[in-house]
């Protein structure tokens, strides 16, 4: 399945310009992906009411007069939901795109204003950033009723087919995954797996020399030996002094096991693990993918990896983030460090990892991990989520540090493709380029967005200061 070519002037001019004629006026509410938004719209003709967090009575005034839409753009999802409200309030059944995170409030949202399309940057990006990781060559993969889609660049159009990881790719998650059962990575798994280790090596020692040197029945052999491991020893009258004097060491040395496995399984009960020892939440050791920062990109990356059978492990820094308890829940391996440490990649298994991406909401500390990864692993596919900095261009003019994306220009474009009435499915990247999927499966080429300046004006002539929101967490 072959979309129609993305480099149509007339399509060009309609991704541009959108459905209708310049001219019209929009509300925009946010920070940086706002001041995309918002000059986008100018660069088209339009005209733009731009706030960082407006008041009821701002709203009011702005929406005093004909509006052919209004993006939400903001981190909080309470703030989203309260302005989307007070927005349906005032001008009911406007146009309404919003960023929500939270899938719970975003179908909540949509079903009491039928009108609002909701999005998020990890609902956009995590295609993109999960083809990265991937293969070089594939744009995007998606999940359709039908199954995987994947999208790859064929000379100037954009090809659709079905997709499924390449089967030597599959082979090597599978037996990654296979190896990292009951392989300990930290200190108080080690100890409970020695204890554990040491209590079988004397059970299965004793009831060796009973079967073999006592002839005993494996299975009295068996209650005798488990007399010893639980150090209530054999009967006097039932061996040998040389038997009786090597099962009375064992019950010493048992002693110590038993004190070593049961300081293990206290540890692991009373501090919540991210990572099991056996089952899907263990540690993979070959053919994965190290997704550092697990904000929401992250938690939907590492998801979305694992429905294609791909072995993930995600890396955060802080033992307080408020995704951890959602990723135990759906299965994905977290190791609570930082990334940062060479130390940490080894262990993570970074030169058998299939790819490694920094998604983090910091570009810095995205960079600072890829450079890291690469001293590490010189040949790994590094995937950064960069673009907000000014020093990101410099950075890679000095070094190929990997493949880089930049969440803020595809949400920018998705939420603008969106305000135009284009209604799109999806963005894609190549290179410096952005496409967006039409909802009638048509690629068209979307222009890099700029920054709107600030401050801006209110309707009442108020100056509304440039709010220097931190960067969105996920």
């Amino acid at each position: 399945m072959t979309a129609p070519s993305a480099s149509d002037p007339s399509t060009h001019a309609a991704a541009t310009a959108g459905e209708g004629p310049p001219g019209q006026y929009f509300v925009v509410i946010g920070s940086d992906v706002a001041r995309r938004v918002c000059s986008s719209l100018q660069s088209a003709g339009h005209r733009v009411c731009h706030f960082a967090h407006p008041t009821d009575e701002d709203l009011r005034q702005a929406l005093d007069r004909r509006v052919a839409g209004v993006a939400i753009l903001l981190d909080d999802d309470v703030e989203s939901l309260r302005y989307a409200l007070a927005v349906e309030h005032i001008r009911p059944n406007v146009t309404l795109v919003v960023t929500i995170f939270d899938r719970t409030v975003a179908e909540q949202l949509v079903r009491v204003v039928p009108n609002c399309r909701v999005t998020s940057p990890s609902d956009v990006a995590a295609p993109v950033l999960m083809a990265a990781c991937l293969q070089p060559d594939l744009l995007a993969v998606t999940r359709a009723p039908e199954g995987n889609v994947g999208a790859r660049w064929d000379g100037d159009t954009v090809r659709l087919e079905a997709y499924r990881p390449p089967g030597t790719l599959r082979y090597r998650a599978w037996m990654g995954k296979v190896r990292g059962q009951l392989r300990p990575h930290d200190g108080s798994s080690r100890i409970m797996l020695t204890g554990l280790v040491g209590l079988l090596a004397v059970l299965l020692s004793d009831w060796a020399w009973l079967t073999t040197r006592r002839h005993r029945p494996p299975v009295e052999a068996f209650f005798e030996a488990a007399r010893t491991v639980a150090t209530v020893g054999p009967a006097p009258d039932r061996g040998s002094h040389t038997y009786l004097v090597y099962s009375g060491v064992a019950m010493l040395v048992t002693i110590v096991f038993t004190a070593v496995f049961t300081a293990g399984v206290v540890d692991r009960l009373l501090a919540p693990r991210s990572v099991g020892l056996v089952g899907p939440r263990t540690l993979p050791r070959a053919g994965h993918v190290i997704v550092v920062g697990l904000g929401q990109v992250g938690l939907r990356l590492c998801t979305g990896l694992q429905a294609l059978g791909i072995g993930v492990v995600a890396v955060e820094r802080d033992p307080a983030a408020p995704n951890l308890r959602l990723a135990r829940a759906l299965g994905v391996p977290v190791v609570v460090a930082d990334a940062k440490d060479r130390f940490v990649l080894r262990r993570l298994g970074l030169h058998k990892a299939q790819a490694m991406t920094a998604v983090a909401s910091d570009d810095l500390d995205n960079i600072a991990v890829a450079v890291t990864a690469l001293a590490v692993a010189p040949e790994l596919r590094v995937v950064i989520r960069a673009g907000d900095h000014e020093a990101i261009a410099e950075t890679r003019s000095l070094f190929k540090i990997g493949l880089v994306h930049d969440l803020g220009g595809l949400s920018a474009a998705y939420t603008t493709a969106s305000l135009l009435g284009l209604r799109p499915r999806g963005v894609l990247a190549h290179g410096k380029r952005l496409l967006v999927e039409r909802d009638d499966g048509v690629f068209v080429p979307w222009p890099q967005a700029g920054r709107c300046e600030h401050p801006h004006e209110s309707p009442r002539g108020r100056k509304q200061g440039n709010t220097s929101a931190p960067a969105p967490g996920p």
